[in-house]
């Protein structure tokens, strides 16, 4: 089952939106807070509403999902994997890039978002339509003519979107998530519950269908109802030449990342049979999801609070690196204790249909910290007023990943996990050389700042590899239940002792106290 528990969540504006909206934090807004000091706290608020409101929607997905995943048959997920591809083409032209344009501006007029609701409008209409004209098309390249009608019921996502991209527009401007929060766990529980009970009826596929329109339409209603967007559309575009150049730019990333996170899909959808991709699909599910559910909203939350930091470039680097600190003492452990369990956990989540993924799980594991690190990149170079880095860095990881992808597929899913591993750290190492200048970071900080959850994940995942080795036969969540004991007490003993400082200043910051930039 998908989730798409990824935008962001803000605070509902006043009834009518006044003539001249300023940006949070701006000497025009009435009320705004002024200093670091009242911008710390703000993010740090930020991050509790959003990342919290995501552990607790996603807590509910994934209770569905995982009971879903068990009911349905790998093949079911390949047919949806199939369907992906188009959805997400056709989703990085919705107008979330418009709306990232109308926060990174310091003022916005109520002209402007009448705009942006008409643009939102006609883009996902249209979007609609074309994906109506594609679905035979996509039939026949996959020789599958389930998914043409999939992706006909499915069109019907977006017409929900005007209703969610506008309120994210202003409510993130905000930088107060709360509303959104009960946005995204009401859709969450409306989404799983239609989707276990599509399961249990015996929808089949189609239940993968159900469960992302309705969490779109509960997401959207709620949303549009907090902040009060219901505005008037303008298809008078005349002006709003700085939103859409801006969108634009976004929208061309958009289309590498596009490249980057689809095109695995696309080669192997038309080389693998429905039961092979969806173990495939299954496997990246599991290894994505911390860097595709749990580091988009923070991103989210870092892209306002850098875009609030542009008179201080300084602040920008001292925040990107303390915030690549935070995410990799959590990232490291999750993956390479993913790497080192895969079995175990497969069996015991998934169940023993599902033990082909295993081997995959283990693989992709290894790659997705380089990953989790190259997407921090992105908010910290757009809030400079650089989009156009990450557009070039997006266009360097589609060629690689690219290349790796079409020799990979040959050896299957495994040759799939090895391209992952290959291509990633060089993609990467480009990036970085591209973007650390433009934040103001040297190479040198970013690997300190990695380097001791680094290096205790690594030693987790010996030792955890170690014990298991030694272990007598155990049931699959025995087996689990111990190695992430054992994995979690030496990752915590190492950390304690080698890293003392770091874990001092995760402390201060979920206890919201003050810290050093």
């Amino acid at each position: 089952m998908p989730d798409t528990m990824d935008t962001a969540i803000p605070a509902p504006p006043p009834a009518n939106v006044p003539e001249t909206l300023s940006a949070p934090g701006s000497s025009d807004a009435p009320g705004a807070p002024s200093g670091p000091t009242s911008l710390a706290g703000q993010v740090r608020s930020a991050l509790i509403w959003r990342s919290g409101s995501q552990i607790v929607a996603q807590m509910v997905q994934w209770c569905a999902t995982f009971l879903v995943i068990r009911i349905l048959a790998p093949a079911d997920y390949g047919l949806f994997a199939m369907c992906q591809v188009v959805l997400t083409f056709m989703a990085m032209l919705n107008g979330y890039g418009l709306a990232s344009g109308l926060i990174q501006q310091k003022e916005i007029s109520e002209r402007e978002v009448r705009q942006l609701f008409g643009m939102l409008i006609v883009l996902n209409v249209g979007l609609a339509v074309a994906q109506l004209s594609l679905a035979p098309l996509a039939s026949a390249y996959y020789r599958q003519p389930i998914v043409g009608d999939m992706l006909r019921v499915q069109a019907l996502l977006y017409l929900t979107t005007p209703f969610i991209a506008l309120p994210y527009a202003l409510l993130s401007r905000a930088m107060d998530f709360r509303h959104q929060a009960k946005a995204n766990i009401t859709a969450s529980i409306a989404s799983a519950s239609a989707a276990l009970g599509g399961a249990l009826y015996g929808l089949g596929v189609w239940t993968l269908v159900l469960a992302p329109i309705v969490l779109f339409s509960v997401r959207g209603a709620m949303m549009t109802w907090s902040a009060r967007s219901l505005v008037w559309p303008s298809f008078d575009f005349r002006g709003a030449g700085t939103i859409a150049r801006y969108g634009g730019v976004m929208a061309a990333g958009q289309l590498f990342w596009f490249l980057q996170s689809q095109t695995d899909v696309f080669i192997a959808g038309r080389s693998f049979s429905p039961h092979m991709l969806g173990i495939y699909t299954t496997s990246l599910f599991l290894t994505q999801i911390f860097v595709s559910k749990f580091v988009p909203p923070l991103n989210e939350v870092a892209f306002s609070a850098y875009a609030r930091m542009q008179a201080d470039p300084a602040a920008i680097g001292r925040a990107f690196v303390k915030g690549v600190r935070m995410v990799m003492i959590v990232a490291m452990p999750f993956y390479m204790g993913l790497a080192a369990t895969a079995e175990p956990l497969v069996l015991t989540v998934l169940g023993d249909k599902w033990r082909e993924t295993a081997p995959i799980v283990h693989l992709l594991a290894l790659a997705m910290p380089f990953m989790t690190l190259q997407v921090l990149f992105t908010p910290a170079s757009d809030a400079r007023g650089r989009p156009g880095i990450g557009v070039q860095n997006g266009a360097v990881g589609a060629m690689i990943l690219t290349t790796a992808f079409l020799v990979g597929v040959q050896w299957g899913p495994t040759g799939m996990g090895i391209a992952w591993i290959t291509a990633y750290p060089v993609y990467l190492a480009i990036s970085a050389w591209r973007t650390l200048p433009v934040i103001g970071v040297r190479a040198r900080d970013v690997a300190r700042a990695v380097a001791s959850p680094a290096l205790a994940a690594i030693a987790m995942a010996l030792i955890v590899g170690l014990v298991d080795r030694g272990l007598p036969p155990l049931d699959s969540h025995w087996r689990l239940l111990v190695l992430v004991a054992i994995g979690a007490a030496v990752y915590a003993a190492w950390m304690l002792i080698f890293a003392r400082a770091t874990v001092r200043e995760l402390i201060a910051v979920v206890r919201k106290q003050p810290v050093a930039a």
